[in-house]
């Protein structure tokens, strides 16, 4: 909840434990509601050192709340509020994410130290039960849960290959991740095939250009499908192997949708 002027006064959620207000919000723009949770790492040495960050003004970054390695929730900045966290992003035609989502920190140094280190269990565990309540309180589907990654591609890798997105969607809370028999990864030519790989990524809510080139947007959109969906093969480079995983995924999402 929030008081008149929109900032932090009681928590939003039943499962939070304590409060931190940040006073780096806005007003949501374009009246459209929330529909969205993207999740990302805080890439910070400590979950403390990370939560000095959002609620410093210099930083002009937020979350709406902080999961600590314990399992520890914080919120920093209210539901109604519009919380910096998703920066210049794009998801299934939306270009001002952070108007219509909820963005989830999740303290976890990331790749900052160069091999990312395993989310604990109680750790996951709170991100699941708070990810479930967010998305029963505003009706938020399946295929609207993104990494920050999938929505920033160019300039982001968290919430990284070793988040458990397949424990998220055996919970109903993610898109599945499909485990398919996968083809040999031959590289995909440009042109048809290219082509063909970038319509089925931006029919799955990728801002991918569908110019049958290998630009560099492509490929950090490639690498950043790879993250999620195959993350044992973490790449960029367009393949016949991430084309099959792509029209898996777009798949579901059509049974879904």
């Amino acid at each position: 909840m929030t008081t008149p002027d929109g900032s932090l006064s009681t928590p939003d959620s039943p499962l939070v434990a304590r409060l931190s207000p940040s006073p780096n919000f806005g007003e949501r723009r374009g009246g459209r509601g929330i529909d969205m949770i993207v999740l990302h790492y805080t890439g910070c040495p400590s979950a403390e050192s990370a939560e000095l960050w959002m609620c410093s003004p210099e930083s002009q970054v937020s979350a709406h709340y902080l999961v600590e390695e314990d399992g520890v929730i914080v919120q920093l900045v209210a539901e109604k509020a519009r919380a910096w966290h998703a920066g210049a992003a794009f998801w299934a035609g939306e270009k001002d994410v952070n108007s219509r989502s909820i963005g989830i920190e999740i303290h976890n140094a990331g790749h900052e130290c160069g091999a990312p280190p395993p989310y604990p269990e109680a750790q996951i565990k709170a991100v699941k039960e708070l990810v479930a309540d967010i998305m029963r309180r505003h009706g938020i589907r399946p295929h609207r849960v993104a990494g920050h990654s999938d929505v920033a591609p160019l300039r982001k890798a968290d919430p990284g290959e070793h988040f458990p997105w397949k424990e998220l969607a055996a919970e109903g809370l993610a898109l599945p991740v499909p485990d398919i028999a996968l083809p040999e990864p031959a590289p995909l030519s440009e042109g048809e095939e290219l082509r063909a790989l970038q319509e089925t990524l931006a029919r799955i809510g990728y801002g991918v250009p569908v110019s049958g080139e290998a630009c560099a947007l492509t490929r950090a959109v490639v690498r950043a499908f790879t993250r999620r969906f195959l993350p044992r093969h973490v790449s960029d480079e367009p393949t016949g192997r991430v084309l099959a995983q792509a029209r898996a995924v777009a798949a579901l999402l059509d049974d879904i949708v």
